[in-house]
Parts: C-alpha cells; structure tokens; sequence
C-alpha cells in the first residue's frame, strides 16, 4: 500500500477509534459555529426583513453596505475584532482575545451580513405580493407580518444554513482571535492548517474528513429547501 493510501487508512482509523482529541476539537467546533449563527440569526433575520419591508432615506448605502460585508475576507474581520478586543482596544477590558467568546464574536461579524443580505433579497422579492394578498384578504398589519414569515420559511432556512456553512468552514477569524491554543480554542480548521505544517497528514485528513462530512450534510440541507422552494 503506497504512502496516500497508509495515510488514509490511519486517518479512518483515528475517526472510528474515538480519538478524543480529535472529538474535542470537533466538539469546539460545532460550539463555536453554532453559536454564532443563532446569535446571527437574532441579529440578521428582523434587519434583512426591515431592510426589505421599510423604505427610508440612506437604504441603499446601508445595502450596498451588507452586500460589501457579505464577501467580508475572514482575516480583516479577524483583525477587526482583534483589534477592537486588544487590551489598549475599546472593549480590552474585557479579556476576550484568545478565548471561545472572540471566536464567536468573529464569526458573526462575518455570518450576520450573509443572514441579513439573503434575507433581504427574499422579502424584497415576497414582501410585496404577500402584503397585497394580505390586504385583499382583509389582514391586519401583524397578520400580514406573520404570513410573509411563514411564506419565507424555507428561504430563512436557506439562509440560516449557508451562514453555518460560512462558519464552519472558516480559519482566518478564528486563527486571528483564538490563537489556536490547545485544549482552548483549537477549531477543525485550524487545526488542520497545524497538523499540515507539523507534517501530521493522517491526522489533519481524519479531521478533514469530518469536516467534509459536515459540510456535505449542510449542502444537502441547502439542496433539500432550495428544491422545496422552487416547486
């Protein structure tokens, strides 16, 4: 068996062993991402509909705004809040650098936009049919609110998913703000970019493969509403 292949079958090995140092770096993972796109999701679902319900003066700048952040590169948002976080920073009180805390905070700099810019684009697409049939059937403002929520469900979904996508996958932010410290705030992605440098391979593909397990599920849940939206 060549070197690839010894590699490989290490790395399965590693996943159906238990490693517990693996697993726990997953476990931090899945933490952090999750995390952060609940917090998103709270902060960017009510702002992508206001945006897409309300018309004001400077709506546009702010869009353009948010579709700029929505393709935000991780480092600059890493080393935004790094900076903000540092101990001579605005928020250094805090302590939060090199912490779980930060790493969440990164990441919603950078999921929060994508949330807030697709929810955006279905409202504005939804919003004014659903407010018409609303009106004809002779909703109130609230109710008409509701059935525009529930006629975007799948659409959030949509969105909410490919946050988690972002997040799971990103390595920048997290380097930035969490240092990659063992046993603290070591994520899969950075991990592997450890393990690759260390000369670790069979490790750094066992995680690997986790993670491409992971975001095979979210890209099958992003197929999954897509399809149910368009029939």
């Amino acid at each position: 068996m060549d070197t690839i292949g010894q590699g490989f079958v290490e790395a399965f090995r590693l996943i159906f062993a238990g490693d517990a140092e693996i697993f726990e770096i997953v476990g931090l993972s899945l933490y952090v991402s999750f995390s952060s796109v609940v917090i998103s999701t709270i902060i960017g679902i009510p702002l992508g509909i206001l945006l897409g319900t309300k018309t004001f003066r400077g709506k546009g700048a702010i869009v353009r705004i948010i579709y700029t952040l929505m393709s935000l590169p991780p480092v600059i948002a890493g080393l935004t809040v790094f900076l903000i976080l540092m101990r001579r920073g605005p928020l250094g009180s805090l302590q939060l650098n090199y912490t779980v805390p930060a790493m969440i905070i990164a990441q919603i700099v950078l999921v929060t936009p994508i949330i807030i810019g697709l929810t955006y684009n279905i409202v504005k697409e939804k919003a004014p049919v659903v407010n018409s049939l609303g009106i004809t059937l002779g909703a109130g403002r609230f109710q008409r609110m509701w059935l525009l929520i529930y006629e975007m469900r799948v659409g959030i979904t949509t969105s909410v998913i490919s946050g988690f996508g972002r997040a799971i996958s990103e390595v920048g932010a997290v380097m930035i703000v969490g240092g990659n410290i063992k046993g603290k705030t070591q994520v899969m992605t950075t991990y592997i970019s450890q393990l690759k440098g260390m000369g670790n391979y069979e490790r750094a593909v066992a995680v690997g493969i986790i993670l491409l397990c992971i975001s095979f599920v979210i890209t099958a849940l992003l197929y999954h509403f897509q399809e149910r939206e368009s029939r």
